[in-house]
């Protein structure tokens, strides 16, 4: 059973954990590209797939078939559903790809396409809020802010403006074409990408699960795991970096400590990426929106 959705950095994930024997949570299990390749490639590996999507869960349920005795399925938020996994499994990696699948951005149904008749954005259909209540009725204030933080949308206030004039907007579409008389084109991407990343980032609190998630596996530091992070928006990126950045270090005095005393040794594991692994240009030819994403790694101590 093929795949409509094209994971990004597949054969990288591939190899971050072509030596792990074990359970591997992957908490943004999507339509299953990652954990079938993962699947394949080790005999001893097992997958823990966790997504809020009930499409998506029925798809890989009939796509890992094949690897039955060798797969678990949890429907929820992975920010959620992941410290339950920590305390009673022994994991020994967890992946996370921390975007939005082709399929759930070529479905015109679910209203995260440029060129969709509704304004939806939710991974889980079942969701109070939508892309529609944060373009109607969120303030100009709480608009711009959006914008701004999850966007970093220039002149986000007069955007933000503008869209309260011209409520209610009802489609994807529409929002689109405003956007466009608001901002001029002068990227190869077009400008209402970034303003739709931005609403898409608020309802589905994708900053927060992300934090969440590393929330949780600071606090169980699962023996020996491998930590694998695919993000796709340089806050996100950011988060990574930083807190792998600060698991990493054997040091925890304060910067004011004229020595340490500590111990010098803290450090929760090591960082096994020193910079993000991207994807190839043959892999960008292939799948444009590969271009953005960033693979950081990390390896809790055994």
């Amino acid at each position: 059973m093929q795949s409509p959705h094209i994971p990004v950095l597949l054969d990288e994930v591939v190899e971050v954990f072509k030596d792990t024997q074990g359970w591997i949570v992957d908490a943004t299990l999507g339509y299953a590209g990652h954990s079938y390749a993962i699947l394949q490639s080790n005999p001893q590996n097992k997958i823990v797939g966790i997504d809020r999507d009930e499409e998506a869960i029925a798809f890989s349920t009939k796509r890992l078939q094949p690897f039955s005795k060798r797969v678990k399925f949890v429907r929820g938020a992975f920010s959620q559903k992941i410290e339950e996994i920590l305390q009673t499994m022994e994991i020994k990696g967890v992946l996370a790809d921390i975007g939005v699948s082709s399929l759930q951005l070529d479905k015109k149904e679910r209203g995260f396409s440029l060129e969709s008749e509704v304004l939806d954005m939710r991974m889980d259909k079942s969701a109070a809020l939508s892309a529609y209540e944060v373009v109607n009725t969120y303030s100009q204030e709480d608009l711009a802010r959006v914008l701004q933080e999850y966007g970093e949308v220039k002149n986000a206030w007069k955007i933000a403006g503008e869209v309260v004039k011209h409520r209610p907007i009802k489609s994807a579409k529409e929002l689109k074409t405003l956007i466009e008389r608001l901002v001029p084109r002068t990227k190869k991407i077009h400008p209402a990408t970034t303003i739709f990343q931005a609403i898409r980032i608020e309802v589905n609190k994708e900053l927060e699960e992300l934090e969440g998630l590393l929330d949780a596996l600071e606090k169980a530091k699962p023996r020996g795991a491998k930590v694998a992070i695919i993000t796709f928006h340089s806050l996100e990126d950011r988060l990574v970096k930083n807190r792998f950045k600060k698991w990493a270090q054997k040091c925890i005095c304060p910067p004011e400590a004229l020595r340490c005393e500590c111990g010098g040794d803290r450090a929760l594991g090591t960082i096994l990426t020193k910079k993000p692994i991207t994807a190839t240009k043959e892999e960008i030819m292939k799948n444009p929106r590969s271009r953005s994403a960033k693979l950081r790694v990390f390896k809790f101590k055994e």
